[in-house]
């Protein structure tokens, strides 16, 4: 691996610039960054707005923590909601699991339909090429339905002017959606699922309506090889959407697994620093030592605090970019909401 690809692989953890230049912040946290460095995120900032509220609105921190229950009562239901927290997540995952625990008949189903599928995209290419990875998969259903697109537009050369027109309009609108998809499947990096945001990208669903808008409003006009060709192309963007469908819901497995998986990691020191702090209050047992400069109370206090919420910081991370790939691909039905 070269320095370069070193260099993209960074995007995992730090938000540096796209290989087109490009620079996005929101889009680097709701999607392409590892789910571990947006909670580092998180609790760096919790951390820093404690400590900075704490120096800015001074106050005695010691008779806060040794005269007042306010302290013990936030920690104490901060332990609770930790503990509910991940019953909950593990619950849930069991949920999303169980879906792979099945009868043996349902398991042949399912065989069956990917065998089918597979057959199916074989038969849109001479040499019956079925990808596996995501990355193929794009680049040969951007191929394909470049293709079956460019055939489109030649079909209706040398039509009247305003079919001519739209079906211009309509080719250029699909290649200039598909296109990226070839080009950036091969370079995208920086993001354990960069694949699977290209294909979020592609709006499959517009192009679909426009194929039965192109019928009823020029269906005397369109002739038999260019309704052929224009069944192919819906075909070609049919395929493409069970397979975007499919790697979204292999996405969801693992991201929820991984969610599970690192709740169930976080939350044991969590719960045990929690628990100590609250000891340690009641029994006025105090750090009194400064360290970099910080004053003991306040950085206790905004240490304890950070450590009580990061279950809560993961979840958030993980939930950010699972909303956000549910929110883009929520237009695979019959009806969607535009925004």
């Amino acid at each position: 691996m070269s320095l370069v690809d070193h260099y993209w692989g960074f995007r995992d953890w730090f938000p540096v610039p796209q290989r087109n230049g490009r620079f996005h912040v929101i889009r680097w946290v709701l999607l392409e960054a590892n789910r571990l460095a947006v909670t580092g995120a998180l609790l760096t900032f919790v951390f820093a707005a404690l400590m900075l509220i704490g120096s800015i609105w001074t106050f005695q921190m010691q008779q806060v923590l040794t005269e007042t229950p306010a302290v013990q009562t936030i920690l104490s239901s901060l332990l609770s909601g930790i503990i509910l927290l991940v019953s909950i997540v593990v619950s849930i995952n069991s949920i999303v699991l169980s879906h792979d625990i099945t009868s043996v008949d349902a398991q042949g189903n399912r065989i069956q339909g990917v065998m089918e599928f597979r057959r199916d995209i074989g038969e849109l290419t001479e040499s019956g090429e079925s990808p596996t990875d995501p990355a193929s998969f794009l680049s040969l259903m951007a191929a394909v339905i470049h293709d079956r697109a460019s055939a489109l537009e030649e079909i209706t050369a040398g039509s009247d002017g305003e079919l001519t027109a739209d079906i211009q309009e309509y080719v250029d609108e699909v290649i200039n959606t598909i296109e990226p998809l070839d080009h950036q499947s091969d370079s995208a990096s920086g993001a354990e699922f960069g694949i699977l945001w290209l294909g979020l990208e592609a709006d499959y669903g517009t192009f679909m309506d426009r194929s039965r808008a192109l019928r009823s409003s020029h269906g005397s006009e369109l002739s038999e090889t260019f309704d052929e060709g224009l069944d192919d192309l819906v075909e070609a963007f049919q395929l493409f959407a069970v397979g975007k469908e499919y790697f979204k819901t292999i996405y969801y497995t693992q991201e929820v697994s991984q969610l599970s998986q690192t709740l169930l990691v976080i939350s044991l020191p969590s719960i045990l620093v929690t628990a100590s702090a609250i000891l340690a209050i009641n029994a006025k047992i105090l750090p009194d030592t400064w360290v970099f400069g910080l004053p003991p109370l306040l950085s206790f206090v905004a240490t304890v605090f950070t450590i009580s919420l990061a279950p809560f910081l993961v979840l958030t991370a993980y939930m950010l970019r699972l909303s956000a790939v549910a929110q883009r691909t929520a237009g695979a039905g019959p009806f969607s909401l535009q925004q």
